[in-house]
């Protein structure tokens, strides 16, 4: 388990109170230090962005953070499905469970983000995560491509997910992907990914122009889905749809939709290709690893009706067949046509994949 060291109240800065700091030991031995900050709390979130890390409160745009500040004042609630009441709590779990789950495809998102020729010196980058949730991007890059890849901040609209990100130690703040509070060609990077299909089509371009706004020249944009009339979106509408409290009724991205959404931002070059984006989790016996993978995909997706059915072991035994089931794909050499189980004599480990392709657009400023 990892250690926690608090080292108690900082007090208050520039008028917003700070909670508890601890430095947290990871897994892999990898320190830092985690702000506890409340999700809703933008000033304290500006407050620690200038006080740790000054480089990315810079790219703040102030004119664009008083209309949020505006904004966020007259709301009384945000809604918040990543939050306690809805499925944030089994999807922070499904994090902590097991943290390297979808490794393979996040860092394959940050090769291509960090490594076009040409581009500004590692230690200079930084990197937006339009839908950061809790900083899974920021730390899987952090332990894949190491701690000074990038600067990445986190960004959401969850409250409760940008709680969750600065406790892991991701520099993190409260926005709408549609509505960036960054400047003009402030940026390396920006990564719309793992939710994309949550925003609404009306607004796709939208997010896709203010990408493009934000980006310095020879910056780059990574459009990330799971496309319509895939696996991925049959698993979310007959499994997450209909046995999570939030529901996940979605229209998924287009290879089209992409393609053209970039084109229209300005982008003076652009591609699209798939991406291996499997899900891999191990095991001590094959049953381990089977119930191991039932139960990261229960709590990632909130599956709590399925629980509630079946009981919890049934329900993660259920969960792992379904995706063993669905995930299935032709043999292109993306990824592979079905689930793989199988043991690594040197690990002593056995390891459980299922296949999931993605598609990647990217546009270069």
């Amino acid at each position: 388990m990892p250690r926690r060291h608090w080292s108690g109240n900082l007090g208050h800065a520039a008028g917003a109170a700070y909670c508890g700091v601890y430095m947290k030991v990871d897994e892999g031995g990898c320190e830092w230090v985690a702000v506890m900050v409340r999700g809703y709390d933008l000033e304290t979130q500006l407050c620690e962005l200038e006080r740790n890390h000054p480089e990315l409160h810079a790219v703040i745009d102030p004119q664009r953070l008083s209309t949020w500040r505006d904004e966020l004042a007259h709301r009384s609630e945000m809604q918040d499905d990543f939050g306690p009441s809805g499925r944030g709590v089994e999807y922070l779990q499904a994090q902590e469970l097991n943290v390297n789950a979808r490794a393979v495809g996040i860092t394959q998102l940050a090769q291509l983000m960090l490594g076009r020729p040409g581009a500004n010196p590692a230690r200079d980058r930084i990197i937006v995560d339009l839908l950061g949730g809790n900083g899974l991007v920021r730390r899987v890059i952090s332990a894949t491509l190491g701690p000074r890849a990038a600067s990445v901040l986190t960004c959401d609209a969850s409250p409760h997910m940008v709680s969750a990100a600065w406790a892991q130690g991701a520099p993190a703040i409260i926005q709408r992907a549609e509505q960036s509070l960054l400047r003009s060609g402030s940026v390396d990077g920006v990564l719309l990914a793992y939710g994309s299909h949550h925003i609404p089509v009306g607004l796709r371009q939208t997010v896709a122009n203010e990408a493009y706004r934000v980006l310095r020249p020879g910056g780059i944009f990574v459009l990330h889905d799971f496309l319509h009339g895939s696996p991925a979106e049959r698993w979310f509408a007959d499994v997450a749809h209909p046995y999570s409290l939030t529901g996940h009724d979605f229209e998924h991205f287009t290879y089209r939709e992409i393609k053209d959404c970039i084109a229209r931002a300005g982008f003076v070059t652009s591609s699209v290709m798939d991406l291996d984006d499997s899900y891999t989790v191990t095991g001590a016996t094959a049953d381990e690893a089977r119930r191991n993978m039932g139960q990261y995909l229960v709590k990632m997706y909130g599956l709590v009706r399925v629980e509630r059915e079946l009981g919890t072991d049934a329900a993660y035994y259920w969960a792992a067949d379904q995706a063993r089931q669905i995930f299935r794909y032709a043999d292109d050499g993306v990824t592979a046509k079905a689930s793989r189980l199988c043991y690594d004599d040197r690990e002593r480990t056995w390891y459980l994949t299922i296949p999931r392709r993605a598609v990647v657009g990217i546009g270069w400023k």
